[in-house]
C-alpha cells in the first residue's frame, strides 16, 4: 500500500512539473532593441509591462523580436495611445513607430480591433504589424511622424487634427481618393493598395479622404 501511494505521489509531482514547464514554454516573450536590426541594448519581457520607464527603456524601441505569443506595444504608459499588435516574428525596423513605445503586454490572440476606436487611438500598426486599418496616413515621408488610421471616409481631416499634414500613405485595402480640400473638393488623387513613401505635389495638402472602391 505504501509503495502504491509513493508511486502515486511521484506521478502527481511529475504531472505538476510537466504542466508548469508546458505553461512556461507557452508564456509570451518579446525582446525590444534600441537600434534597428536588433542592435544596441535590449530588454526581454515575459509579462504585462505598463511602464517601460521602470526598465530604463521608455521611447527607445527601434526593433523587436517576438519569440512567443502575440504582443501589443503602445506609445503611452498603461497601454494607452496608438498601439500596434505584433505576432511571433522578427521586426527589424518599426516604421512609423520608432522610439515611441512606452508599454507592452501579451494579448494572447490577434485582435480584430472593431471596438469603435478612431484613427487617433486605434491599434492598427504601420508596415504590416498585426491588425491593419484600411488606410494609414503619416505626418512625414517614409512613414514617419504621427500616424492616423482610417476605415471609412473622412470629409475633413480637421476632425483628426491632421489637415494638410500627410506626407506618406499605406493602403491595405481598397482604392482611396485623397483630396486637397474638405468634402473631397479640389485636386484629388486615387491610390490603390500599396506603400507610398512620398506624396510628391500632394505632400502636406490632403484635407479629405474617401474610399471609392
Amino acid at each position: 500500500m505504501n509503495s502504491f501511494f509513493s508511486r502515486l505521489t511521484q506521478t502527481i509531482s511529475l504531472l505538476t512539473v510537466t504542466t508548469l514547464l508546458a505553461a512556461a514554454a507557452h508564456a509570451g516573450e518579446v525582446t525590444l532593441y534600441t537600434d534597428d536590426n536588433f542592435g544596441g541594448p535590449s530588454v526581454t519581457l515575459r509579462g504585462a509591462t505598463p511602464d517601460l520607464v521602470a526598465y530604463g527603456f521608455n521611447d527607445r524601441t527601434s526593433s523587436v523580436i517576438v519569440r512567443s505569443g502575440t504582443w501589443e506595444l503602445c506609445e503611452h504608459a498603461g497601454f494607452q495611445g496608438h498601439c500596434i499588435t505584433l505576432q511571433r516574428g522578427e521586426y527589424r525596423r518599426l516604421q512609423g513607430f520608432n522610439d515611441v513605445v512606452s508599454s507592452a503586454r501579451e494579448v494572447g490572440e490577434r485582435r480584430d480591433d472593431r471596438d469603435g476606436r478612431d484613427g487617433r487611438g486605434g491599434r492598427g500598426g504601420p508596415g504590416g504589424y498585426g491588425r491593419q486599418e484600411d488606410i494609414m496616413l503619416f505626418g512625414q515621408a517614409r512613414f514617419g511622424g504621427r500616424p492616423v488610421s482610417l476605415r471609412g471616409d473622412a470629409r475633413t481631416l480637421d476632425d483628426y487634427d491632421f489637415n494638410d499634414q500627410a506626407g506618406s500613405v499605406i493602403i491595405n485595402e481598397g482604392r482611396w481618393e485623397l483630396c486637397e480640400h474638405a468634402d473631397f473638393r479640389g485636386k484629388c488623387i486615387i491610390l490603390g493598395p500599396g506603400r507610398y513613401e512620398f506624396l510628391d505635389d500632394m505632400n502636406n495638402r490632403i484635407s479629405s479622404v474617401r474610399r471609392v472602391r
